[in-house]
């Protein structure tokens, strides 16, 4: 690859020089983009104490104004007790009116808890949700290896043992289809109360989420506005401890907060810590010669190169995701 950055790779090279303009910046385009372009009221924004959300929901409310944004808590059975607390939280410090909307019930309706866990049965045949805990998870050897990732279903009982078992492409599909059904159902409460209100539905995923395609279609990929998908995870962590957001939701381990047993982002779909996904990412949109990178990684050139192309993979498998309705 040809590096076409005239500023040579290093492990700084995301840090934000003028985090005041950045923050300016954003918070313009944020008040030009609801008011004018949308011509909506103010914003409504889904909270779960993670740090892409907090930092969402502080740049919008200084764009709008706190009284003309809506943070909404949107529970299930399998969430985690420490979301809500961080959620409110971070309300709380901002002064953005929050509101819980619980959609155990919704989800059940859909038949989303019962279909995910026929689908676990059949691979680990003693499951049972009262019992166990779950979640999946890949199992591979990293990305600097030229193995295709593969998933494996976990279950965890009272005493913490655990079993795991790489899980067969059609209940894959069931498990991860059923817990969609989550997101699905927190973006059409967001809408809810957007159009309820007259306000925008603001988006909260990151650069990776959106290229990589760790979003759901129609769910948490659905928005009006996405105020950080320009900004690397490392960069978002930038913006909060310049917005002050607490540091008990800095300092916490990015989950993704979907399935009974807790589960890192790293181990559900990004395999490794978001500092090196940032570098490595962004070494790989900006063309570096992997040799280059490798040293500032301390990997060889060969294994940069796998982890490009394990890169080039992702994007096509994920392509649909980002695609608009196909029309004639």
């Amino acid at each position: 690859m040809k590096n076409k950055n005239k500023r040579p790779f290093s492990k700084d090279i995301l840090i934000i020089n003028d985090i005041e303009a950045e923050y300016n910046r954003i918070v313009a385009d944020l008040r030009e983009s609801v008011l004018h372009r949308l011509n909506r009221l103010g914003g409504v924004i889904g909270i779960s104490g993670g740090i892409d959300s907090s930092v969402s929901m502080a740049l919008i409310a200084k764009a709008l104004g706190t009284e003309n944004v809506l943070a909404i808590m949107l529970p299930e059975h399998d969430s985690s007790g420490d979301s809500a607390l961080f959620a409110q939280m971070l309300a709380d410090k901002f002064g953005v009116k929050a509101i819980t909307e619980n959609i155990t019930g919704a989800l059940e309706g859909f038949g989303c808890y019962q279909r995910r866990d026929e689908a676990v049965k059949a691979v680990l045949p003693e499951y049972d949700a009262k019992n166990y805990k779950m979640k999946i998870g890949i199992r591979s050897s990293g990305l600097y290896t030229n193995l295709p990732p593969l998933f494996s279903v976990t279950i965890i009982d009272s005493k913490g043992n655990e079993q795991s078992k790489r899980v067969p492409a059609p209940e894959l599909r069931q498990i991860e289809a059923a817990s969609n059904l989550k997101q699905r159902c927190r973006m059409s409460m967001l809408y809810y109360h957007a159009e309820r209100l007259h306000f925008a539905v603001i988006g909260t995923p990151n650069k990776h989420e959106v290229e990589q395609g760790f979003f759901v279609k129609n769910g948490d990929g659905g928005a009006d506005v996405m105020p950080i998908a320009h900004l690397y995870k490392s960069q978002v962590y930038q913006l909060a401890h310049y917005l002050g957001i607490p540091n008990e939701i800095i300092d916490r381990v990015p989950t993704s907060d979907t399935y009974s047993a807790e589960q890192t982002q790293e181990e559900f779909f990004f395999q490794l810590p978001f500092q090196q996904m940032d570098l490595l990412w962004y070494a790989f949109k900006n063309e570096y010669d992997p040799q280059e990178v490798g040293i500032v990684m301390g990997r060889t050139s060969d294994e940069i190169k796998k982890v490009f192309a394990g890169f080039e993979r992702k994007i096509k498998s994920t392509e649909y995701l980002r695609m608009p309705p196909i029309s004639y």
